[in-house]
């Protein structure tokens, strides 16, 4: 396969292949590099390290899965709090008007108009104050 690109570059510019070669040459490690390699080959942490690590680590996650229920039992908690404060509104504001059509409802007149259609009518005379002595009885 052949490179039709690269041979004009050649046929027209001989000096910058020259450069090109000084510029490629083998770079040395830095100690960048050289860290890194390390971190990765041979790790941050031996195996020793990690099983004796090992009891903390399931500590810590129990810790963690007790800390997200509890968060979630918190909001569980909140939100039924929340649906009971309205019930209870809703239920205040329903005695109220059913004490309000009570008081309403037994008023004289009221009284007087549900009554009237049975035959019973109000009274007009006052009512008669009955005496009993000790002895007649």
């Amino acid at each position: 396969m052949n490179n039709k690109f690269r041979e004009h570059i050649e046929n027209d510019e001989p000096e910058l292949e020259e450069e090109i070669e000084v510029k490629v040459k083998k770079k040395e490690p830095s100690t960048e590099n050289l860290f890194f390699k390390k971190l990765f080959t041979e790790g941050v942490v031996s195996k020793e390290a990690a099983t004796e690590m090992l009891p903390f680590l399931i500590f810590l996650s129990v810790l963690c899965m007790l800390y997200i229920a509890n968060s979630h039992m918190a909001v569980k908690n909140i939100r039924n709090i929340d649906k009971l404060n309205k019930e209870v509104k809703e239920l205040s504001w329903e005695y109220k008007s059913l004490k309000a059509d009570l008081m309403f409802k037994s008023k004289l007149t009221e009284v007087a108009k549900k009554v009237d259609t049975l035959g019973i009518k109000e009274l007009i005379e006052p009512p008669k104050k009955i005496i009993i002595n000790s002895n007649e009885y």
